[in-house]
């Protein structure tokens, strides 16, 4: 194996090392402040035509991140996390004053494939969570700041830039929505609950009329279980407009059996 430091006098060494180790701080500074600067971005936008009412940063005190009130004053708590496929999805907490809660997804990894992602995330991670603790979500949004750049093309807006909105500094293309179970899936006693409808919704309403949501962009996430001995099982399966786009095999939830 080639020695790369070869011919390096120690004080270069150690500058590099140094070096190294301050790129990677400022990587990993600049990573929650890019996050909250797109979601940010957004619910700026969202206060001019009145979409929301007002929304207030409380992630250094609190579990969640985002407290937004909508027109009507209907509370909307939102948990902003990375790339959907990590531990850390497997962490949130619905608060007892939300009226809507929102797992926000912003990935910065140009080289993850979303769609992976994503079935990861709703399958393995919050799906299972959401059963185990009975952790109610009403939604899952999938959007970031690398959405439609040349290192994330959105294949919504390829041959389609009309599907582009313009912000302050930056043009994005539309949220991919998920929308949850309405209840809690339980084995004895609600084994297949229905899919929350949009109209119920008010932050969700609000993005797709605010950003041009249509069919391509809905998603609804279906969540059975069943006992199979002393086992309970989960399938998932994801649609858009009616069609089945993903769907799983029943899976034993381990997280019950401990």
């Amino acid at each position: 194996m080639r020695n790369y430091g070869a011919g390096l006098d120690d004080k270069v060494k150690l500058g590099l090392f140094q070096a190294a180790i301050e790129s990677l701080r400022g990587t990993q500074a600049a990573s929650p402040k890019a996050k909250r600067e797109f979601v940010s971005l957004i619910l700026d936008f969202m206060l001019s035509p009145g979409s929301i009412s007002s929304w207030v940063f409380s992630g250094g005190q609190d579990r969640h991140d985002y407290v937004l009130n909508m027109p009507d004053n209907t509370t909307v708590i939102i948990e902003a996390k990375g790339c959907l496929d990590g531990n850390n999805t497997n962490i949130f907490q619905r608060p007892p004053q939300a009226e809507e809660f929102y797992i926000w997804s912003l990935c910065q990894n140009v080289g993850s494939d979303p769609r992976h992602n994503v079935w990861s995330g709703i399958h393995t991670r919050l799906g299972a969570e959401l059963i185990h603790r009975k952790e109610k979500i009403d939604g899952l949004i999938v959007w970031d700041m690398l959405c439609g750049t040349v290192g994330r093309p959105c294949p919504k807006c390829i041959g389609h830039p009309e599907k582009l909105i313009s912000l302050p500094g930056k043009s994005v293309p539309s949220p991919c929505l998920y929308i949850f179970p309405r209840t809690i899936p339980d084995p004895r006693n609600n084994s297949k609950p229905d899919v929350a409808r949009m109209a119920d919704l008010k932050f969700f309403q609000a993005l797709a009329a605010l950003f041009g949501c249509d069919k391509a962009d809905i998603n609804e996430v279906s969540i059975q279980v069943r006992m199979e001995d002393a086992n309970l099982q989960r399938k998932t399966t994801v649609r858009r407009d009616g069609e089945v786009v993903s769907e799983s095999n029943w899976a034993t939830l381990r997280r019950a059996n401990k």
